[in-house]
């Protein structure tokens, strides 16, 4: 089973098990911009009681959720790891945060068709370009401002006055702009 086969798998095992839930990371930015090859695959997940087990007791054989969760420090929050097997690949399963963009980014959701007839929760493109603003401030990561640059250059259709609230609340508004002049450039 390929990385992307599993991640596939867990979509539909979400779905099916009606668990809300929105992809992230480079998952959505792909959907919105340039894909780019990953290691893994994040998903925010608004976890209540039981949909760990159930989660688990539906996954395929090859899929195996490690029993050890653990705290991501720059999210500042939960997360359950699952393991390909013979594979490198990862999936990621991070609770929903009490943190007031990641409730909006949630709330905004919105069903899409993800590959073929499966379809999939995914934040807005506004909503990932903010995310990845503040990776790219947070994590010093090039590969999330890179992100940015590539949605801002295939999407024409962007509400840049919400972006922008939510920039200037982060502190993301000159890498904002830069990545605007990248995009146009």
């Amino acid at each position: 089973m390929t990385g992307n086969d599993a991640f596939l798998a867990i979509l539909k095992v979400l779905n099916d098990l009606e668990i809300p839930y929105m992809v992230v990371g480079s998952y959505s930015s792909n959907f919105y911009g340039i894909p780019r090859s990953t290691k893994d695959a994040d998903l925010v997940i608004h976890f209540k009681s039981g949909y760990l087990e159930k989660i688990s007791a539906t996954l395929p054989p090859e899929i195996i959720l490690d029993q050890q969760g653990t705290f991501e420090m720059v999210t500042a929050t939960r997360k359950e790891l699952l393991r390909i097997k013979g594979s490198i690949f990862e999936i990621e399963l991070f609770h929903l945060s009490d943190d007031s963009f990641d409730r909006m980014r949630f709330e905004r959701r919105q069903k899409v068709v993800f590959h073929e007839d499966l379809c999939a929760w995914m934040p807005t493109a506004e909503d990932v370009i903010i995310q990845k603003l503040r990776w790219s401030k947070i994590g010093r990561r090039t590969k999330d401002f890179d992100d940015v640059v590539a949605i801002l250059s295939v999407q024409k259709e962007i509400d840049f006055a919400y972006i922008t609230d939510w920039c200037q609340e982060h502190g993301t508004l000159e890498i904002l702009a830069k990545a605007r002049a990248e995009a146009s450039a």
